[in-house]
Order: structure tokens, then C-alpha cells, then sequence
């Protein structure tokens, strides 16, 4: 069944080409109903896969390889575990929701919803072949090749400093995967001289690699952990994103902070644990300063903006701190609590910046002080604001508090301080999240984004405003996560049987003691 992959695979990059032919551009709405109905036909082939995939089966599912550059040993080999398939899984469900949502978008003069679209289905079509791809030069390709559409798409189709944002992201993501393009290297030269031939395969480099000495492993690890921590984004390395997220319009921030991010924290699971498994151990003090200054740093600065927008960009910020404190706590717990993190993430965030970009949509200004008593006028779309609000704070009952609490509880036995400083972003999490929704939400109806004329502080009959709640397009996009947040949150097992073998099996390549182990 590895046609199934291939299929995920091949699928986004003839809807690219289709809504980009000529008499597509030409017509935005065909345009947006053949990107959608790709779109949509990429989701059943991810369900497909799901359903194929074999959990505790072999570590890599659904493979196939064929030469590319037969000479070096590099390959075209795809594959997936259990995390590479819930994070394909979670592409295929935002990226239709990110079509609906922007269906009545309106685009910068002289581009054509064909072209935006066509950018997006290769964003997409990349993005799964980097979390599926096996050869650590094919993912390295791949992980720069990624930015192109992704550069285009915050330059030609963002706010009025698209192209500083666009530029700044391309120049922090491209000099992080040069440096591991080094490491990378680094690994195919160790691989020479310890089997005879160099290869790029990344079962074979496993093997090889983990027998280095600790200061080599340490110096590869960090070409490749720095590429990682600059697009997962780790603290100090972060600052590229909020300038994207400000920029970007708000489908492609979605895609920014829900999908592209993750790349970050999977290649640290896929590459940095198993290959370099003693510098994983000896940096991981290191690495876990880095993760709690991002939960403390990021929920400070989301609590003081004044963005929404950028808002958004620092709630992730503080969210990848917990992820990356569950990857080098080196618990299966706290493992399998980064992975369904790294999951609910993607669906609680991204169904947060649908709602903040509706509430843009309808005031036309990302400035919080340009809103407020919004329910009076839209209580459906004050009801999703505090809903979204609720699982990115990871409120009992919702998808993220299971991956908060897994984290937490599997990061204590072995980094009870670290884990304890990070208890503390989530108190400031309800801050910002509670600070936000008043804000914009509660009081009487005010703010220059909401009221036709008079200033901020004015007042209007409610029945006058030019405010109106949810259409049904904006119901039909926000359901389905509605769906995630609230069935993931009562019953996420079919997530956990998927992640934690995958996550087994690295925890036994890095070679440590799992206390949960040791208890029973």
C-alpha cells in the first residue's frame, strides 16, 4: 500500500498545476473549487493512510525508494512512522479548512486567487514529503525547497511589510538548513570511513553515527539541532516569526504556525535523538533552558501585546517551549505528550487564528484597542473565540490539555526543576488567553474597528453596527476542528496507539532509562 504515500504525495502537485493553468487564473471561483476539491481528496488519502498504517508494526511504514544520485548514495525514499503520520494527517485537515476560511479573501490587486492557491497546494505537497522522506540529503532539499512557495506566498500576498517578512524568514530558515547540509556531509564522510561507502540512508546513518565519539556527535548534532531550533521556533532563534505571522495573511499563518513549525520539533525526534543520541544527553541541559525561556518569554510577551496577530506568534513561541521540554526530558510520557502536542498544536492554534482572522476580517484592523463588546453583536463567533481561547490555555476537556499533562507529568521525574518554571506559563496562559477575549469581546459595543463612526470608547445601538456573526462557511470551516478540539480531548487513544511505539523506539536508540519503565 506505499501507494497510498506516493499518492499524498503526487496529489497536491497536480492541483498545484491545475489552478495555475491560464483559464483557471483567469477565474477565481473555478479556481478555489478545484484547489478545494484536491484539497479535500488529499484528506481522504490521509484517512486512507491512517487506516493502513499498522501501529507497533515496523518502525517505517509504507516505504519506497528509488536512485536519484546513485553515486553518492542518495536516494528518493519515503516512508513514515507514527509521528511522520499524524503530522501528514493534520496537513491534510487544515489545508482545506484554510481554503474555506479564505474564500472571500480578498487578494492584492493584480494577483489571482489561481496563483495563491497553487502556491498553497505546493506548500503542501512539500511539507508532506519532508516529514515522510527517509534520506537525510532528500530532507535537506526538501527542508529548503519548502521555503520558495513560502516565500512568495507572505511577499506577494501580505500585509504592507510582507516583503521584509518574507526575506527575514527565508534568511533565518536557509542559513539554519546550510549548516545542517554541513552536518549532513559530516554524517555521509562518517559513514565512509566506518562502512566503506557513503550513504545518506537514515536507518544506516542511525547505526553508524551513534557509534562516534561524544565530541563529534556534538558538533554534527548542532548543525542539525540548529536548523531545527530556528524553525521550530526556539528562543533565541525565534524572531523571524513574528514578523511572518504580522505579515502573513491569515490562511498562511495558519500554515506557518500549524504546519511549517513542526518540521522543527520532528527533525530534533527523527534526526537529533537517534543519530547523535550521546550529544542529545550531554546538550539536553542546554536545550531545556532554551524550551522554559520560550514558555516564560513567549507567554510574557503575547500577555503585553497589542497584535493580534503577533499575539499569535508569541502563544506558539511559549507552546514550542513545552514541546521541546517533553523531547529532551527523554520520558516516553513526556515523548508521546511533544508528539500529540506537536498534533493539537496544529488544531487548537490554527482554529485560534481562523477565529482572530474573522474578527480581522470583519473590524479590518489586527490592533486589539480597535475592538471591544463584539458578542453583543456576534456572540457564534465570541462563542469560537473563547472555545479556541480555552484549548490553546489547554482547559480540562479539550485536545491539548492531554498533551499539556503528559508533558508535565513525564517531564518531572527526570526535570522536575525545568518542569516546574514551565508550570508557570500556564498561568499566564489563562492571562493572555482570558486578557484577549475581554478585550475584544466583553463591555459595551466600542472601538474604532467595530463602530462606523465616533471614536474608541464610543457606543452604538447594537442593532446599527456593521458587525455580523458567523455566515454558514465560517460554521462549516470551524466545525470540524470544533469536532478535534472536544473528541481529542475526551478520547485521545487512537492518537496515543499511533505516537508511542514511534516514540519507543527512539527513547531506545537515544539509550535511556525511561522511569515509567523502571516502576513497573
Amino acid at each position: 500500500m506505499s501507494w497510498v504515500l506516493i499518492a499524498l504525495l503526487v496529489l497536491p502537485l497536480v492541483g498545484a498545476l491545475v489552478v495555475s493553468l491560464p483559464f483557471l487564473r483567469r477565474d477565481d471561483a473555478k479556481a478555489k473549487l478545484v484547489a478545494l476539491a484536491f484539497s479535500v481528496a488529499e484528506l481522504l488519502l490521509a484517512v486512507v493512510l491512517w487506516i493502513t498504517y499498522e501501529p507497533g508494526g515496523p518502525r517505517l511504514q509504507l516505504t519506497s525508494s528509488v536512485d536519484w544520485i546513485a553515486g553518492f548514495g542518495v536516494h528518493l525514499s519515503f516512508g513514515v512512522d507514527g509521528i511522520a503520520l499524524v503530522m501528514i494527517a493534520v496537513i491534510a485537515v487544515l489545508i482545506p479548512l484554510v481554503i474555506g476560511a479564505g474564500w472571500a479573501e480578498k487578494l492584492p490587486s493584480g494577483r489571482s486567487a489561481g496563483g495563491y492557491l497553487g502556491l498553497i497546494l505546493l506548500q503542501e505537497a512539500i511539507t508532506v514529503a519532508v516529514f515522510a522522506a527517509t534520506d537525510v540529503f532528500l530532507f535537506y532539499v526538501l527542508f529548503e525547497v519548502m521555503l520558495i512557495p513560502m516565500y512568495f506566498l507572505i511577499g506577494g500576498y501580505g500585509g504592507a511589510r510582507r516583503q521584509y517578512a518574507a526575506v527575514k524568514f527565508f534568511l533565518y530558515s536557509f542559513l539554519g538548513g546550510l549548516i545542517m547540509l554541513a552536518s549532513a556531509i559530516g554524517c555521509y564522510v562518517l559513514a565512509q570511513d566506518k562502512i566503506g561507502k557513503g550513504t545518506f540512508d537514515w536507518a544506516t546513518l542511525v547505526t553508524v553515527v551513534r557509534e562516534a565519539d561524544t565530541s563529534t556527535q556534538i558538533w554534527l548534532f548542532l548543525g542539525f539541532f540548529l536548523a531545527f531550533a530556528i524553525k521550530a521556533p526556539l528562543v533565541p532563534f525565534h524572531t523571524w516569526l513574528p514578523d511572518a505571522a504580522a505579515e502573513a495573511p491569515i490562511g498562511v499563518t495558519v500554515i506557518v504556525v500549524g504546519i511549517l513549525d513542526k518540521v522543527g520539533t520532528f527533525g530534533m525526534l527523527r534526526y537529533n535523538l537517534p543519530m547523535f543520541p550521546e550529544a542529545s544527553k550531554a546538550l539536553a541541559p542546554v536545550v531545556l533552558v532554551l524550551a522554559v525561556a520560550g514558555v516564560l518569554y513567549g507567554s510574557l510577551l503575547a500577555t503585553g501585546q497589542r497584535d493580534m496577530k503577533r499575539f499569535l506568534a508569541y502563544v506558539s513561541i511559549a507552546h514550542f517551549g513545552f514541546i521541546a521540554l517533553g523531547i529532551f526530558s527523554f520520558t516516553s510520557q513526556a515523548g508521546v505528550g511533544s508528539v500529540s502536542y506537536m498534533l493539537n498544536h496544529s488544531i487548537s492554534t490554527g482554529m485560534l487564528i481562523l477565529v482572530i482572522g474573522m474578527v480581522i476580517a470583519r473590524g479590518g484592523s489586527t490592533s486589539i484597542a480597535d475592538y471591544g463588546g463584539m458578542s453583543k453583536v456576534a456572540p457564534l463567533l465570541a462563542g469560537m473565540l473563547l472555545l479556541s481561547g480555552l484549548t490553546t490555555l489547554s482547559l480540562p476537556g479539550t485536545n491539548s490539555f492531554v498533551s499539556e499533562f503528559l508533558v508535565l507529568i513525564g517531564s518531572y521525574p527526570t526535570q522536575p526543576v525545568y518542569t516546574i518554571l514551565a508550570t508557570l506559563g500556564m498561568v499566564l496562559a489563562a492571562l493572555y488567553v482570558l486578557w484577549l477575549y475581554q478585550r475584544v469581546m466583553t463591555g459595551p459595543l466600542r472601538g474604532t474597528a467595530l463602530l462606523s463612526t465616533g471614536g474608541p470608547g464610543a457606543t452604538v445601538d447594537p442593532e446599527k453596527a456593521p458587525i455580523t456573526d458567523l455566515n454558514k462557511r465560517e460554521i462549516a470551516v470551524l466545525a470540524p476542528l470544533v469536532a478535534l478540539v472536544l473528541l481529542l480531548g475526551f478520547y485521545p487513544q487512537p492518537v496515543l496507539d499511533v505516537v508511542t511505539p514511534s516514540v519507543g523506539a527512539t527513547l531506545s536508540e537515544v539509550g535511556v532509562t525511561d522511569p515509567v519503565q523502571e516502576g513497573k
